[in-house]
């Protein structure tokens, strides 16, 4: 009896660690992990990394994101008295935009002259140091504006919505992907992931056939958004060996974004070309100092918790404490690894190398992948990839190349005023695919 009570405490203790080690809930927002918040509907995006320290600036305020701590994504928020963000839930209003057409009223009589206002800035600053919430100021503003009621149907609405975002800013906490990650760095500096569109992303993976314990062999020269983007997809089976020329391999610091699992970044190695395509592998003091190259930016961008990147698409976020540091993707490739893939070679490749000739790399790289296996190029522009495309069918590397232009069209969505985005790309980049093939 008493040697099963002591197996019995020998399990219950068990479970207890294996319950303390467990990774967080994804579909929660906890402290560490890295979000995308969403402010007034995507008029700013920024990337931060939630602590009990951690401020965000919106307007001239700086705002606390402890209270986003817990939250699940999607949850959306909204500026009132004081300094902390409240968590609303959102009401689906009854729109009458169907009655729009009946609408006999319009806006030509109307001048824009700052005169139709009656309430001043005065008063509406009395008005918050009395704790008047957005809400109530946005209906002070209707009450005393002279020409609300003569305007426009639609009119009216888009004012509504411009005096909400002023004095009543509402904070969308949204999960860092491979989508919205790509959408965020493709508005706001899209030179920093070479133009790659969120379709021209998706046409990557599908071209190159990322699926469940694969072996993608990576050329990621965009910060890490496509070795991110097939990390995730591959759900941590497989490999994601990111490789390079010379001793130095470039930045992979997006991946920190992803919040992905201990057993997903294991998944994530690199190693450069020579390692992979040499009869025998590196010594280890070789190994050792391709390893001191690069760690010190990394440590560098994580005492502050938010990466270089996220720091330039956004330089509002604050922090008063230091935070534990995320995992660090991209570790050295094994040997036995290294091994298994020179025998065998790797089952797909993905290459997103904006400033390097796209021939001159795959020249490098397809004799790394194992026969048949697909490959997709990216580029901004179409004639290196044409180049690339002309001396794979001139050497019979490969069969079933294609150059594809991925197009996208964004519509609005509102009843009586469906059309097209007043603003989008036009321009998206090109994929070259094809399938590897024996030379002999």
């Amino acid at each position: 009896m008493e040697k099963n009570k002591d197996q019995a405490v020998i399990m219950s203790e068990n479970n207890n660690n294996n319950k303390a080690h467990q990774d967080p809930n994804p579909r929660f927002a906890s402290e560490g992990c890295s979000v995308l918040l969403d402010v007034n509907d995507g008029d700013r995006l920024v990337f931060a990394r939630l602590s009990g320290g951690a401020v965000l600036k919106i307007g001239n305020k700086n705002y606390s994101l402890k209270p986003l701590i817990g939250a699940p994504f999607g949850s959306l928020f909204q500026v009132e008295t004081g300094e902390d963000l409240s968590r609303i839930l959102p009401v689906k209003k009854e729109s009458s935009s169907n009655n729009v057409i009946d609408d006999a009223r319009d806006n030509r009589e109307l001048i824009d002259n700052n005169e139709a206002q009656n309430l001043t800035g005065e008063e509406i600053e009395a008005m918050r140091r009395e704790g008047a919430k957005g809400d109530e100021i946005i209906e002070a503003l209707i009450a005393n504006s002279k020409t609300f009621d003569q305007k426009f149907q639609l009119s009216q609405e888009k004012y509504k919505l411009k005096k909400q975002k002023k004095y009543a800013p509402k904070l969308l906490l949204r999960r860092p992907f491979a989508r919205s990650i790509c959408e965020a760095y493709f508005k706001k500096y899209p030179n920093r992931i070479g133009f790659l569109r969120v379709d021209a992303l998706s046409l990557l993976l599908t071209m190159a056939n990322v699926t469940a314990y694969s072996d993608v062999l990576v050329v990621d020269m965009v910060g890490g958004l496509v070795t991110g983007a097939v990390a995730e997809r591959l759900g941590g089976t497989g490999y994601v060996c990111n490789t390079y020329k010379g001793n130095s391999p470039p930045s992979v610091e997006m991946v920190r974004m992803f919040n992905f699992t201990d057993k997903v970044i294991e998944r994530i190695v690199q190693s450069s070309i020579n390692e992979l395509s040499s009869a025998k592998t590196v010594s280890p003091e070789e190994n050792n100092h391709q390893e001191g190259v690069h760690p010190s930016t990394s440590d560098m961008v994580e005492d502050t918790a938010v990466t270089a990147e996220a720091r330039v698409v956004v330089d509002d976020v604050v922090l008063e404490s230091k935070i534990v540091k995320a995992p660090k993707a991209g570790a050295k490739a094994s040997k036995e690894a290294i091994e298994m893939w020179k025998e065998n070679g790797f089952s797909s490749l993905i290459m997103a190398a904006q400033d390097q000739d796209p021939w001159a790399l795959a020249n490098d790289v397809l004799p790394l992948l194992s026969y048949s296996a697909p490959f997709a190029i990216y580029h901004q522009y179409l004639q290196p990839l044409a180049t690339c495309m002309h001396n794979l069918q001139q050497g019979k590397m490969a069969i079933n190349l294609q150059i594809t232009e991925p197009w996208l069209r964004e519509y609005q969505v509102l009843p009586s005023r469906t059309h097209p985005h007043m603003q989008m790309s036009s321009f998206g980049g090109y994929v070259l695919s094809g399938i590897r093939i024996s030379t002999t």
